[in-house]
Order: C-alpha cells, then sequence, then structure tokens
C-alpha cells in the first residue's frame, strides 16, 4: 500500500511533518509527497528524510490519499480507486459530495469526527479551532483603534477593552484565555450550560438567557433553539455590543448555516472603532452583515470574516494536523492494509461513501 500526501493549491499547511514522518512510515512503509508540500510552514523537501518527492501526477496513484481541504474534482477522478481521507467540509462542498457519490469513491471526513474522549487525539476541528481562536483575538487587535490592557501612563489612563465572545466551545475558550491574558475584560454567552463553569474558571463574566433548549447529547455542538429564546438572546447580546469594543463569534450547527447572534442592527449601535471577527463566516455568518473571506467597513465597524484563521499559523497547525490525522490512521489501518470496521463509531461516522465502502 502506497500513502499519499497532497500540497495544499490554497492553504499554507501539510498533512505530513518531517517529526512525524517516522511515525507515518510505522504504518505506510511507502510514503509519497507532492514537491513543496511543506514549504509554506517552513518545512522543505529536504527535510522530508526517506520519503519520496513527486509531481502532484504520480501522488494521486497512492491507494490512500491525505491532503487537509478538499482535492479538486480532477483529483478525485484522476484515481477513483483511491481512497482520500480530508476535511472535506461537505456542507460547503456539495460538488464535492456529489463527484465522491457519482464515482463511488471510498472516503473519510476527518470534521466528522465525533466529539467524544475516544476521538479526542483525530479531532482536528479542535485542534484547529484552538487556534483560530488565538489568532482571532491578535487579528481583532490589530484593528482595534484602542489598547487591550488598562493603561496608567504619565500622560493620563486608559480603560481596557471589552471584548464579547458568543460560543464558548474550543475556538470561544481560547479566545476568551487570549484577550484576558492581553488585559481585556471579557464577557461569554453560549447557550450550552456546561460553557458556564469553564468561561469562568478564565476569568471571564458569562452572560446567561433562560430557556435554552438541552444540548447534552449534541456531542459538544449548540443546537438550533426556539425563534422566541433566539429573540431574546438577540437582545442581550445587542447590550452588550453597545459597550464592547472587540466581539468574537464563534457558534455553528453542524450541517447547518451558523444562526444569526449580531444583526445589522446590533451592529449599528455599536462604537465606532469597535471590531467583529466572525469565524462562522463559512457557514453563513454569525453578523448579519458578515462577508466570507473579506474584511468590511460597516459605520465604523470593522466586521471580518474568516473560518480560517487556523491557516495563519501553518507551522504549529500542521504540526498539530498531522498528529490528528496519524491517530486516525492508526485505527484506520491494520498491518499495513485498510481495515474499515463499521462497528467502530470514528470509522462509521467519517466515511462519507453512499454505500458504506466497497
Amino acid at each position: 500500500m502506497k500513502l499519499g500526501i497532497l500540497k495544499e493549491q490554497t492553504d499554507n499547511r501539510v498533512v505530513l511533518t518531517p517529526k512525524t514522518v517516522a511515525k507515518f512510515k510505522a504504518l505506510v512503509p511507502d510514503i509519497v509527497l507532492e514537491t513543496g508540500a511543506g514549504q509554506s510552514s517552513n518545512f522543505s523537501d529536504d527535510d522530508y528524510a526517506d520519503v519520496q518527492i513527486a509531481s502532484r501526477e504520480e501522488v494521486l496513484k497512492s491507494d490512500v490519499i491525505l491532503s487537509v481541504n478538499p482535492p479538486q474534482i480532477a483529483d478525485l477522478e484522476a484515481n477513483p480507486k483511491a481512497t482520500f481521507i480530508a476535511v472535506f467540509n461537505l456542507f460547503n462542498n456539495p460538488e464535492i459530495k456529489s463527484a465522491i457519490e457519482k464515482h463511488n469513491i471510498q472516503a473519510f471526513s476527518l470534521d466528522n469526527i465525533p466529539r467524544t474522549t475516544l476521538a479526542q487525539s483525530m479531532d482536528v476541528l479542535s485542534s484547529m479551532a484552538s487556534i483560530a481562536g488565538y489568532q482571532a483575538v491578535l487579528t481583532a487587535a490589530t484593528h482595534l483603534p484602542r489598547y487591550f490592557p488598562m493603561m496608567i501612563t504619565a500622560a493620563g489612563s486608559i480603560k481596557p477593552s471589552t471584548v464579547l465572545v458568543l460560543g464558548a466551545g474550543v475556538a470561544g475558550l481560547q479566545a476568551i484565555a487570549t484577550a484576558k491574558r492581553l488585559g481585556a475584560q471579557v464577557e461569554a454567552f453560549d447557550v450550552r450550560k456546561a460553557a458556564k463553569e469553564e468561561v469562568q474558571s478564565l476569568g471571564a463574566k458569562f452572560v446567561e438567557v433562560e430557556g435554552a433548549k438541552d444540548d447534552t447529547a449534541a456531542g459538544g455542538y449548540a443546537v438550533e433553539q426556539s425563534e422566541d429564546f433566539l429573540r431574546r438572546q438577540r437582545e442581550e447580546v445587542q447590550k452588550r455590543a453597545m459597550k464592547a469594543d472587540v466581539i468574537i463569534t464563534t457558534a455553528q450547527v453542524r450541517g447547518r448555516k451558523a444562526p444569526i447572534l449580531v444583526p445589522a442592527s446590533t451592529v449599528k449601535n455599536m462604537k465606532a472603532g469597535s471590531v467583529i471577527v466572525d469565524l462562522a463566516a463559512s457557514t453563513g455568518g454569525n453578523c448579519e452583515l458578515t462577508k466570507n473571506d473579506e474584511v468590511i467597513q460597516h459605520q465604523g465597524v470593522t466586521i471580518i470574516g474568516d473560518s480560517n484563521l487556523a491557516e495563519k499559523l501553518p507551522e504549529d497547525a500542521s504540526t498539530l494536523l498531522s498528529n490528528n490525522y496519524l491517530n486516525f490512521l492508526k485505527i484506520l489501518i491494520k498491518d499495513g492494509a485498510l481495515n474499515v470496521d463499521m462497528d467502530n463509531e470514528i470509522i462509521a461516522k467519517t466515511l462519507v461513501t453512499m454505500d458504506g465502502g466497497r
């Protein structure tokens, strides 16, 4: 069996890093890496000892093909008998899903890894969310025309900025921790009751709205709420947003459009110079005015729509991703061959081929 790793076309990350080569080769000795795949993550081809460096065409001849983002449709069609493993994000890539179904390609989408203790070491979304939450705060700080911390100087005192984090999952908690380290006053909101203690443990104030639906079976994701709850939520968010210098939004519902938490009317009432960083931009955005992959100005408020902030720290992001993929391969490959065990919840949930495999 040959394992192939593709170079990302529009992303700085890579699945295989020089430090994980030996561990990958313990599972699959024959590995081929596309030329320049690690260059944007500061890994040269020479750093990959005992790995064949080859063209994309050659990599696509492999039995199992790994990439961070979905391969192009032409890549899938080049070797439909191969097994593809990536973060397919089929909600945003219906054309990829159609190609997989059309050619009956065996594919595993790692964004479907269940949020369980057993699967934590393979959870690419959590790994990247942690980086995104950190980077969201730094991005906001570079656009904010004010200090984050309190400053007492001979020329006068500056009050600390107020940061409002909407959604206290992995990204939100990292954003809270980072904003606190920078000296901001931090408030956070999440519909999941379990988030309250985590938010408070980081020194932030938890904003509560009563009447949320039970989320104990949601696997760490938000669940859809009643319209009455959403209305009261928007009212509370607007009160907090009017006083906030920075809003970071992270709330997503798996497989559906992101909920609107910051409507246009709220943005209208925010202070001039305030910043919104919307990590849910790729699924519609938590801010009504968000434009994915764009930075816009609306009545003095900067709105940054970016769901791929982890890509801005490619070296560390690649390190975490590589470990995630390695741990997934450990349950998928046994004795040098694929072992698609449908009794394994992780394999069953990540397999996206319609007929469950070959």
